[in-house]
């Protein structure tokens, strides 16, 4: 990897965000395409700062993660119209002068779902309530996909439902619904703090497809817990790499080596394993 005085930035911006393996998925792609380009890591609870700072330094194209999906909105020129729809963005793509917001969560975890199962007559569990969730649930919705969220700050889940047309279920109660898909997009299990898990074991069930949005680990504590129940289980790695290949797209207009992203993206984890 050249860098020069003509090297184009990229960056991820969160917090926390200093274990995100983006920029090894990026870079490596840049890379294999022979873009002259670097992606880094920002961690910053700033999110306004941060995006005045992408302007004023020409930083090509960003993605935005927990907690700023929601909260970046304003700051940006203008919205994708998925991204509005779902009222959360998690890319950037800076574009002569303007700051263009877009949302390819939703694309990636319809991926993910959909090469283990058809997305006819199920009903969903959402975990959580924050941008991701937000997204996921929109697309599911446009699916035909019957929903309901649970998530431990009621307010929150609240208004997601609200949202989303559909039920709320008390997190205390969220043993009392039968799933045919659970999808926890909370950072419960997330590296550092492997080893927890935010849905009881009791509410998994035998032939229930379990996702985790979680890709550190890509095995967590929850798909562990729904493998011993004889649960289909989709890892938050595929999801993250399909968003990924989606960003690349909208930042260079080239198609992503979609196949050398995941590689990379595993190389590195099983190194930190």
């Amino acid at each position: 990897m050249r860098i020069d005085q003509y090297t184009d930035l990229y960056a991820v911006v969160g917090h926390p965000v200093r274990h995100s393996l983006s920029p090894v998925m990026h870079n490596a792609a840049f890379q294999s395409k022979g873009i002259n380009a670097v992606y880094l890591a920002f961690e910053t609870t700033d999110i306004e700062g941060a995006i005045h700072g992408m302007k004023a330094l020409g930083i090509r194209g960003m993605s935005v993660t927990i907690p700023h999906k929601t909260d970046v909105i304003p700051y940006l020129d203008d919205l994708d119209s998925l991204a509005e729809k779902i009222g959360a963005v998690n890319t950037i793509v800076h574009k002569e002068g303007r700051l263009i917001g877009y949302n390819t969560d939703a694309t990636g975890a319809l991926k993910a779902l959909e090469e283990k199962r058809e997305l006819v007559d199920l009903h969903c569990l959402i975990v959580g309530a924050g941008g991701t969730a937000r997204s996921i649930g929109i697309a599911l919705k446009e699916k035909g996909i019957s929903l309901a969220i649970t998530n431990r700050s009621l307010s929150r889940g609240k208004e997601l439902a609200d949202t989303l047309s559909c039920p709320f279920v008390p997190w205390d109660k969220m043993e009392s619904i039968r799933p045919d898909l659970l999808i926890q997009t909370t950072p419960v299990g997330m590296t550092p703090e492997t080893g927890v898990s935010s849905v009881p074991e009791a509410v998994l069930r035998d032939g229930m497809v379990v996702m985790d949005v979680i890709y550190n680990p890509p095995h967590t504590k929850l798909l562990e817990l729904a493998e011993a129940r004889e649960c289909v289980t989709i890892s938050g790695l595929n999801m993250f790499v399909y968003q990924g290949a989606e960003q690349f797209q909208l930042w260079t207009s080239i198609a992503p080596p979609v196949s050398l992203m995941r590689k990379a993206i595993k190389a590195a984890l099983g190194q930190a394993r």
